[in-house]
């Protein structure tokens, strides 16, 4: 039972990247969180530098909003957008993951082609001084 709970927390955790990485694959919601970044900001706002119609700019604020990336709060008329943190923080730490593995195998190929390299030049050296 343990083991199909971490299952499917494994398979929620892929879904939640997957949405998060997607939602971020479009040049205009990445400027959105941009402007996010610096401070919460009303939807209209937000809208404003966009050569767009705001029910356009809106509709990348709803994939924004469901991949968990922006959170939505009235206040009074005022639709405040704000940046979830966590959610790019559990990006963050997946690609942290990612860069541990890779320079780990990075780092042993290159001792390996550091040594193939020296036996080379040795070899080389062994010949051309006539060893055997």
């Amino acid at each position: 039972m343990i083991e199909s709970g971490a299952r499917r927390e494994a398979v929620s955790r892929a879904a939640r990247l997957d949405a998060v990485f997607a939602a971020l694959a479009d040049p205009t919601r990445r400027a959105i969180i941009e402007r996010l970044s610096r401070s919460a900001a009303r939807v209209t706002d937000v809208a404003e530098p966009f050569p767009m119609s705001l029910n356009a700019v809106s509709k990348h604020i709803r994939v924004l909003e469901a991949s968990g990336v922006v959170e939505r709060r009235r206040k009074g008329r005022d639709h405040i957008l704000t940046i979830n943190a966590s959610s790019l923080d559990e990006v963050d730490g997946w690609i942290e993951q990612t860069r541990r593995y890779w320079e780990v195998r990075l780092d042993a190929m290159e001792r390996v082609l550091l040594e193939l390299e020296t036996e080379r030049k040795s070899a080389l050296k062994d010949r051309k001084h006539g060893s055997r």
